[in-house]
């Protein structure tokens, strides 16, 4: 068994945090997003793992390197132009061979890891195996039609949904799947559907199994699916304070406190992570909250809130709530006179202002 994870694409609903990087590589709970699927597939004893990444860009490959620190071996395969997943899927047939595999979503995540869905495959002699989740939106996804506990039919993201399921970022195939993605064709939008590679198997009489996921999954396609992710990986953490904590503040709840971070005279109320090197002074961080490292965090509130490294919170009279700030971002208060609202905002930024 092998997995492929895909890593691909720009990542335009989630700009502009993905104009500076490989949205695979955003955190969650101070992890980058594509760590999990690794971690996943390590977990279930896969020890080789083949990544499709953008061919202009080596940002990936940095950050993950060869694969040693999880015990695997990982292997890059550069995918030129984005073509849809039956693409990514062709791409990645020298790496994988004969061999049966899961194909991972990299800015997919999933409670409790991927091996039972292994397991199941294995035992169900499918030929496609496919998650699925039942979401409030399923015209955004793949959408299965299931009859007397068959799937007869993948439409991709259909107007008129034929099921409450989401085809989930998570399958399993064996090598049939390759005969599949090259005898498609793009859909209207351009694409190589992942979707018609299972109708395909489903009309030429493969076996399509699937199992539902009953705990959380979660796209983390858009800003709001971020936050929810940061949100659900905190409420599984296990309190740890590396850094310092000064006797005038109040730690409470599930936190992690990294080596070299300073929590001085302030409100830490778990879940939440504060980075290595932050400085937490007269502030008050409230839950499902991810400081980055080398974040300085000064008389300001922060909650429910992503705020990546090197950033500076000084002196900020609102609370920041639902929010995600990219690298070494700064917000300070105004000072001088006539008191303004001054921003130097990229391209497709969202502020609101009160």
């Amino acid at each position: 068994m092998k997995a492929l994870i895909a890593s691909g694409g720009r990542g335009t609903r989630l700009r502009p945090i993905t104009h500076t990087r490989n949205k695979h590589l955003i955190p969650i709970a101070n992890k980058p997003i594509l760590h999990y699927a690794v971690e996943a597939a390590a977990a279930a004893g896969i020890t080789e793992i083949g990544i499709v990444i953008n061919a202009d860009s080596d940002e990936v490959p940095v950050a993950m390197g060869d694969g040693s620190r999880w015990g695997v071996t990982i292997t890059y395969i550069p995918q030129l132009t984005p073509g849809g997943l039956s693409q990514v899927v062709a791409l990645a047939e020298d790496f994988i061979k004969k061999d049966k595999f899961i194909f991972y979503l990299g800015d997919n995540m999933v409670v409790g890891g991927v091996k039972r869905f292994i397991d199941e495959f294995e035992k169900s002699d499918s030929n496609c195996y496919l998650t699925l989740a039942k979401v409030k939106d399923p015209e955004r996804f793949g959408v299965p039609e299931i009859r007397d506990g068959r799937i007869v039919a993948v439409e991709e993201k259909p107007s008129k949904p034929r099921s409450s399921f989401a085809v989930a970022g998570i399958y399993l195939y064996d090598h049939h799947i390759f005969e599949a993605v090259k005898a498609i064709t793009p859909s209207a939008r351009g694409e190589l559907e992942i979707s018609d590679a299972h109708q395909y198997l489903i009309d030429k009489g493969y076996t399509v199994g699937y199992t539902e996921i009953t705990g959380w999954w979660k796209d983390t396609g858009k800003p709001n699916d971020l936050l929810e992710a940061n949100r659900l990986v905190l409420d599984n953490i296990t309190s740890s304070i590396q850094g310092d904590v000064d006797a005038r503040s109040a730690v409470a709840g599930k936190v992690i406190i990294e080596k070299g971070a300073r929590v001085i005279n302030s409100v830490v109320r778990g879940p939440a992570i504060i980075g290595e090197g932050c400085v937490i002074e007269d502030s008050y961080i409230g839950p499902f909250s991810s400081i980055g490292n080398n974040t300085t965090v000064r008389k300001s509130e922060i909650e429910y809130s992503i705020i990546l490294r090197d950033c500076k919170i000084l002196d900020i009279g609102i609370r920041l709530e639902g929010s995600i700030l990219g690298n070494d971002v700064e917000i300070v208060e105004a000072t001088g006179k006539p008191k303004v609202h001054r921003f130097l905002i990229g391209d497709q930024s969202r502020v609101e202002v009160v």
